[in-house]
């Protein structure tokens, strides 16, 4: 199976094929069973090529298989090296947890889709845009070069274009503040601008190390080639590229916009697909930060901000899946900052685990939705935890795992990036991580209690969701209890390695300068009273929810008041969209607009004037051509046909005219001799 893995991607992309081709003439039944059932298959070869893996030892667990030379581009670079890029993909272990997060979870997530959409036009395209995310993200995880890993790159970013835009036919929303095309255009924009610098930092490495594997990169690099401020330029520019891909500052503004696609676009997107991608970017490029360690500091600090800024939106945040997706965001910039502070398997893992308990908090709110005819305000919800049981059961895991609470999966992912932060020495970031952890905790239950708590404020007859949509939600939920026991930290367990991932992970990934963290280990009481801190932040958060939405209410709406212009400048997500407006929309409207009055005034002008003066020219021309030359010639024409009209009456053929002309002139001629003598 090992040599077949390009299998593996194409089987989505048979699926995409299929629904598209032929979807339209199928019943929604057989357009869900061949996306359904070809997902499953990729995970069922996925799960066998990922077994066999296992069984190589540590050192040979990399496996490439080419399908061909894709791009013989000749000498480039300086050194003038034979660079030739082939169509290859790459298992080895930080592949393999990715391909099966990304076909696990996308299939749970395709199966919920059959009954989320199943009253929905366009039934056949969604899946086939669905089935072809997959395949692009798959392209992009097992690609064994950057740019083959490019063209999932890209592929994932055109999907999510045409997956948020879904309903283009549907109206502005005065919810959102825009239509769904508008979203869609709006994440397809912010994305090319981190994949024009991903490229560029692409370009780099290629004409300096004559080749676009992730292998030969690394080794390059770890045998001392280019220079120190080269990688640290390409570092920065592969991860302003995983920042528009990831949403981290600045490039983050396009995914709570992105909500206004299909809830399982939503939990696709967020969970097991695109906005992990730079996560799995920076980690598959370590060794390329590790010998940059000043892009390292960037991507922690810029991670630590964005993990914090975007929690305290989601405190205000009142759409369901807006909640979300700050809380997305906020966790992306958990696992940028693991991957800044050297913890790369850390950032794996919470990425793993934040795949089962954000998915399922995706999918979860959609049933909420479903089960509420559309309404998305958790102000207008209330009391669901009796009418939506399974619902309610399976998003309470959820919450509990987000809030990092032990023994829940988001516990040990979480603590291992705070661990990490906090023995690199780096405790300005793990003291932000610390507060963006009881930032989450409180913003989490406070959707919970407001949702599922309380009286009911809705008008309409909430129902359960059917089992298509619930037994996706009680897998994940059991994923989101289960799925951090195979990173227990040593700490938990007196020095014992049950932390399966990481020692599983650990050949994919470069260290460097990580002998300290080695030596903090050797406090136990350290880390479990970091842990303890922890719990306890994220208790505090929990505590100070329960109060606010559950136990006093109307509490919430006086600290609201109380820190008015603080809540204001929050609840409007900092104005951040406006600022963008008017420092780079309207500056780039106005220079649009000044280019066109250029173009259609001074290009276009020159352009008419010419064409103006070479008309008047012409018509001079014409007039001269007619008037002049021709009337000259013409005047000529008519003389001489005038002439020839006078003496043609001369010529009578008469005789005697002639002999009476010859005396009369000869009379003359006398007369005049006579009066000149």
């Amino acid at each position: 199976m090992l040599s077949k893995i390009w299998l593996i991607p194409m089987l989505p992309l048979l699926g995409a094929a299929i629904n598209g081709l032929v979807g339209p003439k199928l019943s929604k039944r057989a357009v869900g069973f061949v996306a359904c059932g070809i997902v499953l298959l990729a995970f069922l070869l996925s799960a066998t090529a990922v077994f066999e893996l296992s069984g190589l030892p540590s050192e040979e667990r990399h496996v490439t298989t080419e399908i061909g030379t894709w791009l013989p581009l000749g000498e480039v670079g300086a050194k003038a090296q034979n660079l030739e890029v082939s169509w290859g993909f790459t298992l080895d272990p930080l592949s393999s947890v990715m391909i099966l997060i990304v076909t696990g979870v996308g299939f749970l997530i395709h199966v919920y889709a059959t009954g989320y959409m199943a009253h929905e036009e366009g039934f056949s395209r969604f899946f086939t845009y669905l089935n072809l995310f997959l395949a692009m993200m798959l392209t992009l995880v097992l690609g064994s070069s950057l740019l083959v890993m490019f063209v999932g790159w890209e592929g994932v970013g055109l999907c999510s274009y045409l997956l948020i835009g879904f309903f283009y036919d549907r109206p502005f929303d005065e919810r959102t503040g825009m239509s769904c095309a508008d979203a869609g255009r709006k994440a397809f924009v912010v994305n090319r601008i981190g994949d024009f610098a991903f490229l560029i930092g692409v370009l780099y490495l290629a004409t300096t190390f004559g080749t676009v594997e992730f292998r030969g990169i690394t080794e390059g690099i770890l045998a001392g080639g280019g220079s120190h401020a080269l990688l640290v330029g390409v570092g920065l520019l592969l991860f302003l590229g995983a920042c528009g891909k990831s949403a981290q500052i600045p490039l983050y503004v396009w995914l709570p916009d992105a909500m206004a696609g299909p809830t399982p676009v939503s939990a696709l997107i967020h969970a097991a697909t695109m906005v992990t991608a730079g996560v799995y970017m920076v980690t598959r490029m370590s060794g390329l930060y590790t010998a940059a360690p000043e892009a390292m500091a960037v991507v922690a600090a810029v991670g630590a901000l964005t993990a914090i800024f975007a929690a305290t939106m989601g405190i205000v945040a009142t759409d369901i899946k807006k909640v979300l997706a700050y809380s997305t965001v906020s966790q992306l910039g958990y696992m940028f900052a693991g991957a800044g502070v050297g913890a790369f398997g850390a950032a794996i893992f919470h990425l793993m685990t934040h795949a089962f308990f954000k998915a399922l908090l995706f999918l979860g709110a959609g049933s909420v939705i479903h089960g509420l005819d559309g309404e998305q305000d958790i102000r207008k919800m209330g009391g669901l935890k009796a009418r939506m049981p399974v619902t309610y059961r399976t998003m309470w895991v959820a919450t509990w795992a987000i809030a990092g609470i032990i023994p829940f999966a988001g516990f040990f992912s979480k603590d291992e990036i705070l661990w990490g932060a906090f023995s690199s020495g780096n405790k300005v970031v793990w003291a932000v991580l610390l507060a963006g952890a009881g930032t989450t905790a409180f913003y989490m239950f406070r959707l919970l209690h407001l949702v599922f708590d309380g009286k009911e404020r809705s008008h309409a007859h909430a129902h359960e969701s059917p089992k298509s949509m619930t037994m996706p939600l009680q897998v994940l939920a059991v994923l989101s209890v289960v799925g951090g026991w195979i990173g227990i930290p040593a700490a938990l367990t007196f020095g014992a390695n049950l932390n399966f991932l990481g020692s599983w992970l650990e050949p994919s990934i470069v260290h460097a300068g990580r002998e300290a963290a080695h030596e903090a280990h050797a406090s136990l009481a350290l880390e479990w009273g970091l842990m303890a801190l922890a719990l306890l932040v994220a208790g505090g958060g929990i505590l100070l929810a329960r109060s606010m939405y559950k136990d006093r209410e109307g509490i919430a709406e006086a600290w609201a008041r109380r820190f008015g212009p603080l809540y204001t400048m929050v609840r409007n997500y900092y104005w951040v969209d406006e600022l963008y407006e008017l420092v780079v929309l309207r500056p780039f409207y106005a220079a649009c607009r000044v280019s066109r009055a250029f173009d259609v005034y001074v290009v276009d002008g020159l352009v008419n004037g010419a064409r103006h003066v070479t008309i008047g020219t012409s018509h001079l021309s014409h007039a001269n051509d007619r008037w002049i030359v021709d009337g000259l010639v013409n005047l000529v024409g008519a003389v001489v046909g005038a002439s020839a009209a006078l003496l043609r009456r001369l010529q009578t053929g008469v005789v005697q005219s002639y002999a009476a002309a010859m005396v009369f002139g000869i009379f003359v001629l006398l007369v005049l001799y006579s009066l000149a003598r």
